[in-house]
Parts: structure tokens; C-alpha cells; sequence
């Protein structure tokens, strides 16, 4: 009699291949290479940048390929690419995902899928200790779409920061919704490497994203992404005229499924580690403008033995002291004289 065996199913392989890199993972390095790629893994005060991962599904429309590979020219060099089809479901089992993200330290990833009832979808995926974080759907307006090459002017240079514009009233709820999800999720992507300082020279474009007011009894409102090359002209001044020039792509963006991150786990990811934090000096502040302010506590003052200042100009020298004394004397002998006439005349 045959023996039923049961198949494993994907999410078991899943677990399975996650279970045998963490084992690999804390096992002791053999060489000096390994042991780079282990400490490059562990957990650091100053964190590496964060690197995105490209993927596709089954069925991924030629419009999300294109967009797919514009957002990977901005992203490198921190940016990894897969051509193959992946049979992948985000909101459904996210684990493939995940182990994609640990295996290529990975915190971001990009999914490109279309159907008939999510045509052309990007998901924005965003992982914590390779353990799914956030994600949100945003779905690509096929009629606006204009790619990075259809654009017949200069690129930026590879690896730069971007200014990043956020415009409308969406993007500033204090309460989370998609478009908040989209704000951080967007910040994240482009922030690249973190610097203390950033020279004039290297800002070299700028990203907008914008959305319209939302209202109850219309559909809410797509989220416009353009990209700008920023570039700098003689003015006659001291500051040079700024002007910008759209470089691509443009992408108009309707927000589909999202999932917000557990409060638990981002109260655990926005931790910061020790000694990251400036050491705060006693009675001394920093106000909004910048300015430092300092506090100084003094004791019980005796305004009796107050020092007031001495000026110059209110001491009196010797020289001035015999002139009065002078002068008075030459009007005690006028008085005098004067006394003495009048007696002779008998008044």
C-alpha cells in the first residue's frame, strides 16, 4: 500500500531557506571575507544606506518594466535589479519578499505586477530586521507615462542626492493614511547616503510629488511625480539665476492596498543606539532659528558694594582745581576793591 507524501508548499520552503541563513549566519566566519560580509550584516550604530531591490511578477506589463528601470537608474549604485518572473503575492504571503531582502540586505524593495484588477501596480515595500514593515500599491496612469529616454536632454550624474518637494495638503495629516505611507516611503528612497553637509555643486536635480486636496464624494486624488535637472545661470549678481528643466520620468500615481507598520515595530525601528545622540549641556538651549542660549545662576548680590563705572571725562585734573581756585580769588579782590571805592565816595 502507497504512502501518501505530502508536498511542502512555498511559504514552508520560505521559513525553511530563512531558518538556514540565519544558521549560517551565526555560525563562526571561516575567512577574513565572510567575517566582512557578517560584520557588514550585524547591527551598527551608523547604519548603512539603504539599498532597494527591483523585482517583477508572473505577469508585469512592458509600462511597469519601464518605470521599474527609470526607478532603479535614480537609485544606483544602491539599487539591485532581477530580470526573472517571481510568483509572488505581497499582501497575500509576504515571505518570498523577505527572504529577498535578507539574502541581498535589502531594506527596500520595488514589485512590479499588472492584472486585470490592479493594471500596471508598483508595491513599495519596506522591510525592519528582514521582517516586512510596511508596503503600499501605487498603480502607473498609462496616458501621462513618459520614460527617462523620451526626455532628449542632460541626465544627472549617478549617485546624488535629490531635493525632494512635497506639495499639498495630503501629504501633512497627522493622522496615517496612504499619502503620509507615500511621503515616507518616497523619503526613504531617495535619502541615499546620510551627510552632514551638502555641496552647492551636487544638487544637481530635484523630485516633486504633489497631490490635490482630498474630498468625501470624489475618488482621491493621484500622486504627480516629476523629476527636474536644476541648473544654475549667470544673473549680473552674486547669486546665480536658478532654473529648472524636467528630465523624467513622470509618473501619475493612483493609490491602491496599503498596510501601515505595527506600532510596536516602528516604536522597535525608530530606535537609535547609544552614543548616536548629541550629549545635551546643562542650562543651555538652542532656539528655533538656530541661536545657542545660555543660563547662568547667581547668588544673593549686595548693591552697597556695587563697582560703578568710572569715566574720565566726569574726574576733575589739579590743573582745573587751581584755575577755579584762581578765578575765585580775582572775584573776592574785585569785590573788595569795589567796596573800598565806595567807601571813599560815602554811599
Amino acid at each position: 500500500m502507497l504512502r501518501q507524501m505530502s508536498v511542502p508548499t512555498s511559504d514552508l520552503v520560505a521559513d525553511a531557506l530563512l531558518w538556514l541563513i540565519r544558521i549560517g549566519m551565526n555560525r563562526k566566519p571561516r575567512n577574513a571575507r565572510s567575517k566582512r560580509a557578517v560584520e557588514k550584516k550585524a547591527p551598527q550604530v551608523n547604519e548603512n544606506p539603504k539599498k532597494a531591490l527591483f523585482l517583477r511578477g508572473t505577469t508585469a506589463s512592458q509600462l511597469v518594466q519601464d518605470a521599474i528601470a527609470d526607478l532603479y537608474s535614480l537609485k544606483r549604485p544602491l539599487a539591485v535589479k532581477f530580470t526573472k518572473k517571481n510568483p509572488i503575492h505581497p499582501f497575500e504571503d509576504a515571505s518570498s519578499l523577505e527572504f529577498f531582502s535578507e539574502k541581498n540586505d535589502a531594506t527596500l524593495l520595488v514589485f512590479g505586477s499588472h492584472s486585470k484588477k490592479r493594471p500596471h501596480c508598483l508595491t513599495f515595500v519596506r522591510t525592519f530586521n528582514y521582517r516586512l514593515l510596511d508596503m503600499l500599491e501605487l498603480y502607473l496612469d498609462p496616458n501621462t507615462f513618459r520614460k527617462l529616454s523620451q526626455f532628449k536632454n542632460k541626465k544627472c550624474a549617478i549617485g546624488l542626492k535629490p531635493l525632494m518637494l512635497f506639495s499639498g495638503t495630503p501629504f501633512e495629516n497627522p493622522n496615517a493614511s496612504p499619502y503620509t505611507l507615500a511621503k515616507s516611503l518616497l523619503l526613504d528612497f531617495f535619502r541615499g547616503q546620510e551627510t552632514q553637509s551638502v555641496d552647492v555643486e551636487g544638487l544637481q536635480y530635484m523630485i516633486s510629488v504633489s497631490a490635490a486636496d482630498e474630498n468625501d464624494n470624489e475618488t482621491p486624488p493621484q500622486i504627480h511625480l516629476r523629476c527636474y535637472l536644476i541648473k544654475t545661470k549667470k544673473s549680473g549678481q552674486k547669486l546665480p539665476r536658478v532654473e529648472v528643466e524636467e528630465m523624467g520620468p513622470r509618473m501619475d500615481l493612483r493609490v491602491g492596498r496599503s498596510r501601515h507598520a505595527e506600532e510596536s515595530t516602528m516604536k522597535e525601528a525608530l530606535k537609535k543606539g547609544k552614543g548616536t545622540e548629541p550629549k545635551s549641556k546643562k542650562n543651555v538651549e538652542t532656539d528655533i532659528v538656530g541661536d545657542k542660549m545660555g543660563r547662568i545662576h547667581l547668588g544673593k548680590q549686595d548693591l552697597g558694594k556695587l563697582q560703578t563705572r568710572k569715566m574720565k571725562g566726569l574726574k576733575r585734573s589739579r590743573n582745573v582745581d587751581e584755575e577755579v581756585e584762581d578765578a575765585i580769588e580775582e572775584s573776592d579782590n574785585e569785590t573788595d576793591d569795589a567796596d573800598a571805592k565806595r567807601a571813599k565816595i560815602g554811599l
